[in-house]
């Protein structure tokens, strides 16, 4: 199990989506993202996905649930995805419900998604990208011991134009200097 000493994660299940809908129905959770705020319909149809990928063989993606231990509530999701064996890579991505911001869940998430593609799916490389304007996301990406390698210009389509992204990304022998201090 993928576990902190406040969190886990865990594969989803259908009855998780009223948790995620708590998130991601709210405007500040989906401000960076190409979709949202969810209506109840896309949060049931984002669960049925995740729950999908689930039986695909082989897996190329994990979307977990973060769940919170003192109270066993779905507080957001980790995910590791894209994953190409050939070139042994791919790319996480996290999301938290407000409530969790600030206090060190989504560093400790990306932690662990690192940990489980590095240790578990054998990869070289793990990328994520954020939104320049997402200061608490680049964050939380430095401190994981990812570094900025540029910036992908107009990549992401979101619901009033095009979007940047900031391309971060570690090595399998960095995550190992990383994992030892």
């Amino acid at each position: 199990m993928l576990e902190t000493i406040r969190f886990y994660l865990r594969e989803f299940v259908q009855e998780d989506w009223k948790a995620v809908h708590a998130y991601a129905s709210q405007e500040i959770v989906s401000q960076y993202q190409p979709w949202g705020p969810n209506s109840p319909q896309e949060t049931k149809r984002y669960i049925t996905d995740v729950l999908q990928q689930q039986l695909e063989q082989p897996r190329t993606g994990f979307t977990f649930a973060i769940v919170w231990k003192g109270t066993g509530r779905v507080i957001g999701a980790g995910e590791l995805s894209a994953i190409d064996t050939t070139n042994r890579s791919g790319e996480i991505g996290y999301i938290l419900h407000p409530d969790y911001w600030r206090i060190g869940i989504a560093s400790e998430a990306a932690l662990l998604l690192l940990e489980f593609g590095f240790e578990e799916k054998e990869l070289h490389r793990i990328e994520a990208r954020c939104d320049p304007g997402n200061i608490g996301s680049q964050k939380v990406l430095e401190k994981v011991g990812m570094k900025k390698e540029g910036q992908l210009r107009q990549n992401l389509r979101m619901n009033n134009g095009w979007r940047d992204s900031l391309l971060y990304g570690i090595l399998e022998d960095e995550w190992k200097m990383v994992k030892v201090n």
